[in-house]
């Protein structure tokens, strides 16, 4: 008889496969995760078990299990849920995933991520150690140590007291011109109409598909884009400018935004928030700084919503 844990996580990687498949994503892709669901399936130890005693490391030593959807897994033992097919299914929603932890409302919610970017539990916790949440008026020392002691019981950290979270490591990302070809590829394809599209949850009362998204991958690197559907990009008829991009990361799924940059130097061209300095040495390399403006595509009408 099937142990039921291994069986529900199972049809999670299951479904994952098919809404990759039917979005036109790398077949391979799908099929590791198909693969992957087939082996829980035939575990004769649940997979809490084994992540309970041998941690990631376990996880990825299963057959056809390997660092990416290992964890997956995990994500699906500590949190009850994966982002990621919540994301494909049109349903992501960072202000309740945020508003889930003791401390934050959701007028905070909004503004961890309207102001800092933030949409899962993993960024927050890095946002709560770096300096970042510090920043923010209206939260006080007590409460950043409620939301760090909350957020390492939530997400299993086990650490000294000592230890800090360190920022992700920015010598490992992706390089701006990568990432802005990958930007470049899924603005394309949605002015042509060639993408699958999704009815998003959030802001969308008529549950219309209209939201493309793109999987597309560089060597190894698996990458998700999709136009902002946030309430900012909505307000200043951004959503089909703003365009936020998944991708694997050395320690977990990361994610950028690009917008069009209407102030300074980089005016009209396409930049990765964050990453302005990186973007302005790419296009000076390019020969296309100062002041043009990159028209690698006709702009998308707005949808009403």
């Amino acid at each position: 008889m099937p142990i039921a844990i291994n069986e529900d996580i199972a049809g999670r990687l299951d479904e994952v496969a098919r809404i990759l498949a039917e979005q036109g994503a790398n077949r391979f892709r799908a099929q590791a995760y198909r693969q992957a669901a087939a082996v829980l399936r035939g575990l004769a130890r649940p997979v809490p078990e084994i992540f309970a005693e041998e941690g990631l490391a376990g996880l990825e030593k299963l057959p056809g299990v390997g660092e990416s959807i290992a964890r997956s897994i995990r994500d699906i033992l500590r949190l009850g849920k994966l982002a990621m097919l919540d994301r494909l299914r049109g349903e992501h929603d960072p202000i309740a995933l945020l508003t889930s932890v003791p401390g934050i409302g959701k007028a905070l919610a909004w503004k961890l991520h309207d102001d800092l970017g933030l949409e899962s539990l993993e960024e927050l916790e890095t946002a709560a150690h770096d300096g970042r949440l510090e920043s923010i008026a209206g939260l006080g020392a007590k409460r950043l140590v409620g939301i760090r002691d909350s957020l390492a019981h939530r997400l299993g950290r086990v650490r000294r007291q000592s230890t800090v979270i360190s920022p992700p490591d920015k010598t490992k990302n992706p390089p701006v011109a990568e990432l802005l070809d990958v930007d470049a590829e899924y603005r394309r394809e949605a002015a042509a109409d060639t993408l699958k599209k999704i009815a998003p949850r959030r802001f969308n009362p008529t549950g219309e598909a209209w939201l493309p998204v793109l999987h597309t991958a560089r060597g190894k690197r698996h990458y998700t884009a999709l136009f902002s559907n946030t309430a900012r990009a909505h307000e200043q008829r951004k959503a089909y400018d703003w365009v936020v991009l998944y991708y694997d990361g050395h320690d977990g799924e990361r994610q950028c935004t690009f917008i069009t940059s209407e102030f300074g130097r980089l005016k009209g061209l396409r930049i990765v928030r964050g990453r302005e300095n990186e973007c302005e040495t790419h296009y000076r390399k390019l020969g296309q700084l100062p002041g043009r403006q990159l028209n690698l595509i006709s702009t998308v009408p707005e949808s009403s919503e």
